[in-house]
Order: structure tokens, then sequence, then C-alpha cells
């Protein structure tokens, strides 16, 4: 298949080492590589990210977070994030994705700035931990004051097509001092829509389908059990679709 060019970036979340197989056959610019994307994506393990880095040359930013729920951290959660920073970077991954809050809703601006500086050169991106910041307009300027490079973010809503004016206007107010990526909800039949609301040009997807089991055995209490017969997946061809979508 014959690369696609074009002015624009795609990353997608994959789950494991064969949905990153195949979303990196598929076009993908950039992974970023979870565990867990049911509960918003946590860190994966050493196995994965080491096999995922040795195998694709793409960018490769591991999500780094220790569970689910908010993004208001102990010290001890917050140093178990650190030390999967740092051992991604001990990995050679070209970046990590992390996201802190403080309980008032406001940037914990301390917090990611210790990240940055433990993982430099590598790139970090704040993930959707901003779209529940108080004052987001605001909370784009610590961020880039901490050294971040990109934000993930829906505009605070539930989807990017819904938050698109507010990331447009954060767009336009980082003025290419940090990337803007628009992420949540984002598909084949909207991104270029919403490339044109917004003026961004990083996009992020999982584009997650359901892969069937190849079991053939299955005992009689599991037989329709949704993990034992499925999972999680990513169709290469989907990926590709996606990145023609912005040509």
């Amino acid at each position: 298949m014959s690369p696609i060019y074009n002015e624009f970036t795609i990353e997608i979340a994959t789950t494991d080492f064969e949905s990153t197989k195949n979303a990196v056959a598929g076009g993908a610019d950039r992974i970023e590589l979870c565990a867990n994307l049911g509960e918003g994506g946590t860190t994966q393990s050493y196995g994965v990210i080491k096999t995922c880095r040795d195998r694709f040359d793409v960018p490769i930013y591991p999500i780094i977070r220790v569970r689910g729920g908010d993004f208001l951290y102990t010290e001890e959660e917050f140093a178990c994030m650190l030390a999967d920073a740092v051992n991604c970077k001990d990995l050679d991954c070209d970046g990590v994705v992390v996201g802190f809050l403080k309980a008032n809703g406001e940037i914990d601006v301390e917090r990611t700035a210790r990240i940055v500086e433990a993982v430099y050169p590598m790139g970090v991106t704040f993930h959707r931990a901003f779209d529940r910041c108080r004052d987001p307009l605001e909370a784009l300027e610590q961020i880039i004051g901490a050294g971040c490079e990109r934000i993930l973010t829906s505009g605070q809503e539930l989807t990017a097509i819904q938050g698109a004016p507010l990331i447009r206007r954060l767009n336009e107010q980082a003025a290419g001092r940090i990337i803007i990526m628009p992420g949540s909800g984002v598909r084949t039949d909207n991104v270029k829509a919403l490339a044109a609301d917004t003026g961004c040009t990083q996009f992020h997807s999982s584009l997650r389908e359901m892969i069937p089991s190849k079991m053939k055995f299955s005992t009689p209490a599991f037989v329709n059990d949704a993990e034992s017969i499925r999972h999680s997946g990513i169709d290469p061809a989907k990926v590709t679709a996606f990145k023609k979508a912005l040509v």
C-alpha cells in the first residue's frame, strides 16, 4: 500500500501489541499506547511497551496513568507515574501522555513540569484531564509554561465535535506555541469538517471495534460472556480510511 502524505497528523490510541500493529499497518502517524481504554486509558505493561518500541518505527507515546477515574493523585500514585515515565524514556519511547489536576480544578503545574523535566528531551502530551479543568484558557498558558508540546482535548465537551468552538479558540490562542489536538468522537465521517471548524492539523482517535475470538472451545457458563467471545481491536483499513478523509 502506498503511503498517504498530507499536512495532517493522525494519532491512534491502541490497547495492546496487536492493535498497535494494525494501526501502524493502516498508516497511523503516531501511537498513544494504553491499556484499559474503557477507563480512559492506563499505563500498559513493560513488555507491551518494549515490544512495540522494538518493532515499530512510528512515534510511540505511552499514557502514564495508574488508574481510571479522576486526575487528582496521591503522592504515592504520582511516584508510580514518575517511575513509569522514566521507564518509557529508558525504553526510547518518543514521548509520554499525562494529566494532573488539583482538587480545585486547576492544572497541577508542578507535577506536570516534573514529568517534563524527568523525560526530557522526550515530548509530553497533556491529555483530556484538560477537559475537566476550571479555566481552559488559563490552563493552556500553564501547560505551555510547564513545557508540554501538545494538548489532547474535546473542548470540554463529551466529543470534539461538540467542543469545536472552544477548540478553535484554544488553537488561536496557542498561536503555534503548543499543538492543540482534538480527540473523542473523532471519526472518518467528521474529521475533515472538524479540521475546517478548528484549524487544527493533528487528530486523535481510537477507531476501536470488537474483534471476535478465534477460540473454538468455551465452557457452557461462558459461552455468551462478552469478554470470552470478543476483544477490542483495530482494523488497519479503518485507519487508512480515516487518514484518507483528511487528504
